[in-house]
Formats: structure tokens, C-alpha cells, sequence
């Protein structure tokens, strides 16, 4: 009886480790980590990102950096005990209304924190949720000033909008003397109404003059746009929008004969973006966050190892984009997983409200540039801005500018 009693406990402890390990590889990203197998406790670090949408290019592209810097740091250390970080990925589908049950369902999850989202629309939408369950959520790459404003609990890594669209302001009125500007947004849409905005006041301080107007989403039709811009006699158009309708923008400009330079935000850069205008003349450039080609050390040794996890396994490729092109949004991917590492590290908690706290005091050399927070806003003390050109197929390097020009 004994001996049956032994093998009937044993395997329901087999059974209960084998439906742990279900559990916790449900959750993309846990690649390399042992939490599966219930070695060592967990904490849960949630991904708020699009898999689907108008912006699913860009937060595939945004959760990869994320999943492979769980993979050169899959523990952390918290009062003497490794703790394995398990990622809990879920899809906002790029939409305000979709994106409050996404982050809803990471408070459910026991998340301590959060990483995301393309798109800063859904990030403001999903912001009180987050802070109502004391849960500290890192923005990547949405850099629309809102998505911090008023909220202590939310922070990010990347620049914000208003230097962004002084950065591309100047750069225009540089690169093509520009004195007419053509702005280009998304009726309702934070990102690129924002963007476009402080574009304006910035083109406009410069001297220059600018016509807006805007497009409703589902547009598919752009053709009216661009002649509207060739009319007003415009140097150059700035469109900050989601890659779906920058595809659209580019490739029928480029097929109406419109010459006119098209340029925009980070979110362009993007496969999708390169392959709009491979085989055409059309001159597009964006303002970014990271160049792969910048040969610093941290930067060189992330775009190596980068690449080879992108090709060590095929659907990794694909969600990239088909290629294994390090987009400036997996490295800012990369830097606010680091950076959330960094704040648990100083918290030594697995609370939420304690690695709130310790987030005004990460201070790190990071891949994109060294990452400390602004204590009054919670953004990262950003200076720079990277300019790249769409060149049949790839991102040409253009210049870096600073704040001080």
C-alpha cells in the first residue's frame, strides 16, 4: 500500500509540473527561461503590444527585441533568490477600445510590470488601467507627450514627439530648403495628429508655411491627397501615420509621377516602408531612434546577436518583416525590458508600486543611448535623433541631430 500511496503522489506531482509548464509556454517570449519547469519563483513582465492592426507591423517588430532580450537576461536576482522573467504577450490589435481588455487581462496575469505599445493611442487609452493596479508600465517607442502626462506610473525610453517633429522641421528646411510644407494625419489618431502638430509650429517657426489636412481611417484611395500637395505648390510632405496607409501614400505617389519628398516619424521605419518604395524614385525619409550601423560598443554587440536570433528561427524572420533588418523599435524593445530588469533590480520587489518608485533612480548605458528618467515627466532624458532614407530596400544613414541642431 505504501509503495502505491508513493506512486500515486509522484504522479500527481508529475501531472501538476507538466500543467505548470502548459501554462507558462501559453506565454510567448519565455524562450531560454527555466520558469517552465518550476525551478526557480517567477516574475512576470507583461507585453502590451500590437500583433494585428494597422500598426501589427511595428509591434511584432517592437515585441522581438523584447523576447530576445529575455533571452540574454531571462532571470534577475531579487533578496538572494533568482527569479525566472516570464513574458505575458498580449495584443491590443492597435485599437483604444481593444487595448483596455489587453491590459486588463496583464493585470488579471499578475504582471509586476509592463513593456509597450506601438502606438501611443493605445498606450494613453490603456495608461489608467495600469496605474489604477499600481502596475508600472515602460513605453517603447509611443511618443506622444500624453501617454506619461499625469500619470506616474507610466514611463519610456524613446524621445517624444515635440523634439521629433522640431528634429524633422529642421531637417527638412535643411536637407531641401523647404519653405512649404505639406502635413498629412489620420483623422483621430494620436500618434500622427500629434506629431503632425508639433511639425507645424516647429516648419512654422522656421519661417515656412504649411497646409493640413486630414484622411478618415479605412482610406485607401490617397491619390486626391497628393495632388492637393502638388497644388499648394508644397517643397516637401510630412504624413506621419501607421505603415498600412504610408504603404499606400508612397507607392501612389510614386505611380502618379508626384516627386515631392515624403517624410514622417519613427514608426516608418519599417520593412513595410522599404518595400513601398523599392523600385521607384520616390525619396522617403523618417526620424528614428537607432541606426544598426552605429558601431559602438553596446549598439554593435546587440545588432550581432540580434540578427542571429532573428535567423536562428524562421517565424522570428517573418514577424520582422521577411528580413533581418534591426528596426530602431527592437532596440528600443530591448532597452525597456533592460530597463525594467534595472528597476526590479533596485526595488529588490516583485511589486508593482516598489518598481514604480525605483524607476526614477535606473541610470544605465543602454542600446539606444544611456537611459535616466526625468523626474518630474518620467520620459527618458533623450537628446538625440537618428535620420535614415528609404533606398530601394534598405535604410540609408542620412545624420544625427541633437537638440542644440
Amino acid at each position: 500500500m505504501k509503495k502505491f500511496l508513493a506512486l500515486a503522489m509522484a504522479l500527481a506531482m508529475t501531472f501538476t509540473l507538466a500543467s505548470c509548464g502548459e501554462e507558462s509556454g501559453a506565454s510567448a517570449g519565455t524562450a531560454g527561461s527555466a520558469a517552465a519547469a518550476g525551478t526557480n519563483p517567477v516574475v512576470k513582465i507583461g507585453v502590451f503590444e500590437p500583433a494585428s492592426g494597422d500598426n501589427g507591423a511595428g509591434g511584432k517588430q517592437e515585441v522581438l527585441g523584447i523576447q530576445y532580450a529575455n533571452q540574454v537576461v531571462p532571470t534577475v536576482d531579487i533578496n538572494g533568490q533568482t527569479y525566472d522573467i516570464q513574458l505575458e504577450i498580449v495584443d491590443n490589435q492597435s485599437t483604444t477600445d481593444k487595448a483596455i481588455t489587453a491590459a486588463q487581462s496583464l493585470v488579471n496575469a499578475g504582471v509586476s510590470v509592463v513593456l509597450g505599445s506601438y502606438g501611443s493611442g493605445v498606450s494613453i487609452a490603456a495608461a489608467p488601467t495600469f496605474e489604477q493596479a499600481k502596475i508600472p508600465a515602460i513605453g517603447c517607442s509611443c511618443t506622444n507627450p500624453a501617454v506619461t502626462e499625469m500619470n506616474p506610473y507610466y514611463f519610456r525610453v524613446c524621445f517624444l514627439d515635440p523634439f521629433q517633429g522640431s528634429v524633422m522641421a529642421n531637417f527638412v528646411a535643411e536637407q531641401f530648403s523647404a519653405k512649404k510644407a505639406y502635413v498629412l494625419t489620420m483623422l483621430g489618431e494620436d500618434y500622427g495628429s500629434g506629431l503632425g502638430t508639433y511639425f507645424t509650429q516647429a516648419f512654422k517657426d522656421l519661417g515656412g508655411d504649411v497646409k493640413t489636412e486630414t484622411f478618415p481611417e479605412g482610406t485607401s484611395d490617397f491619390s486626391a491627397y497628393l495632388q492637393n500637395a502638388v497644388a499648394y505648390g508644397a517643397d516637401v510632405i510630412f504624413a506621419p501615420s501607421a505603415t498600412t496607409y504610408a504603404s499606400l501614400i508612397i507607392g501612389q505617389a510614386a505611380k502618379s509621377g508626384v516627386t515631392i519628398p515624403i517624410t514622417a516619424g519613427d514608426t516608418w521605419e519599417s520593412s513595410v516602408i522599404l518595400d513601398a518604395q523599392k523600385g521607384t524614385d520616390q525619396q522617403v525619409y523618417c526620424s528614428t531612434f537607432f541606426d544598426e550601423n552605429d558601431d559602438s560598443g553596446l549598439a554593435s554587440s546587440f545588432v550581432k546577436g540580434f540578427k542571429e536570433f532573428l535567423n536562428a528561427d524562421a517565424q522570428n524572420l517573418t514577424n520582422n518583416g521577411g528580413n533581418d533588418i534591426v528596426a530602431a523599435v527592437s532596440a528600443l524593445g530591448y532597452d525597456a525590458y533592460m530597463t525594467a530588469v534595472e528597476a526590479i533590480k533596485l526595488a529588490q520587489s516583485t511589486s508593482g508600486a516598489d518598481i514604480q518608485a525605483a524607476m526614477f533612480n535606473v541610470d544605465f548605458d543602454a542600446v539606444t543611448g544611456h537611459i535616466s528618467i526625468n523626474a518630474d515627466t518620467g520620459d527618458a532624458n533623450k537628446t538625440e535623433a537618428y535620420i535614415k532614407q528609404a533606398t530601394d530596400g534598405a535604410f540609408t544613414f542620412v545624420k544625427r541631430q541633437s537638440v542644440a541642431g
